[in-house]
């Protein structure tokens, strides 16, 4: 069975940092593909960065782009979502997703297991 478990969120002041985990089991890690997204209030759900464990290869959009950081653990199955210079419009419920293969672009509908979310909450 597959599954995944986010975890790591929380409130931080605007300015500050957080590590979002991941963690996968059920999965052939070195061939799998983990996406973060992320679901601000009243907003539609859109992805922000993904790596795919076989070639390596990640992505973060463009809004978060030299504030977030993807890093991924294959000795625990985990990926992190290292996210510095947080602002309040970072605000959301972040979830990971997963699937088979290499996908390095975070498109929802090419993820194929969802885990639950974690709130981050960037306020002073």
């Amino acid at each position: 069975e597959v599954q995944l478990q986010a975890s790591g969120g929380g409130l931080v002041q605007p300015g500050g940092s957080l590590r979002l985990s991941c963690a996968a089991s059920g999965v052939t890690f070195d061939d799998y593909s983990i996406g973060w997204f992320r679901q601000a209030q009243g907003k539609e759900r859109e992805g922000v960065s993904s790596i795919s464990m076989s070639d390596g290869r990640t992505f973060v959009v463009d809004s978060v782009k030299g504030r977030f950081i993807i890093s991924s653990d294959k000795s625990k199955n985990t990926v992190y979502l290292q996210m510095n210079s947080l602002k309040p419009e970072d605000t959301a419920v972040y979830y990971c997703a997963g699937a088979d293969g290499s996908i390095w672009y975070p498109m929802e509908y090419a993820f194929d297991y969802w885990g639950q979310g974690t709130q981050v909450t960037v306020s002073s």
